[in-house]
């Protein structure tokens, strides 16, 4: 079968491109670690209050400079409402709904997470200027969803 010089020239280029893109997600995926998670951790909406960590909802130092925030977010809220880490601690947020999808936003930082029921979602930021950071829920929930919001203060 005889190509016109064009099309070999066309179907080198596509061929090219579609493995350098599959060169590029793989090193992404699997160097830099950017892949989706492999392990879903689920939870029953209904226990969240009885299941640990959730049944103890606060902010635990885990290591030097390191953090867990355990949160559960709820109708127009966030549990706990008040957060305080030093400047440069690294902080995974440990979160989950107990009734519909909500946001977690951090304003000012690339922290935008989605947190449903029924699943446990983290998400890990390490906060190297002092200040307050608003932390907002940026999923439609509800009627009061516009007041849901609370802050991390970080001295």
């Amino acid at each position: 079968m005889k190509m016109h010089r064009f099309e070999e020239i066309f179907l080198i280029i596509g061929v090219a491109i579609l493995v350098l893109s599959m060169v590029v997600t793989g090193y992404q995926t699997f160097a830099l670690e950017m892949g989706p998670p492999s392990h879903t951790e689920t939870i029953d909406p209904q226990k969240v209050d009885e299941t640990a960590p959730f049944d103890n909802p606060g902010v635990f130092q885990t290591g030097d400079n390191e953090y867990e925030v355990v949160m559960t977010l709820q109708v127009f809220s966030f549990t706990p409402n008040q957060i305080e880490v030093p400047v440069g601690s690294e902080v995974t947020f440990t979160m989950t709904s107990k009734d519909v999808t909500h946001g977690f936003q951090i304003a000012g930082t690339n922290v935008n997470a989605m947190v449903m029921p029924g699943h446990i979602q983290k998400i890990t930021e390490t906060f190297d200027e002092p200040g307050e950071y608003l932390v907002l829920c940026n999923e439609y929930c509800g009627a009061g969803h516009q007041m849901m919001a609370t802050t991390i203060t970080v001295k």
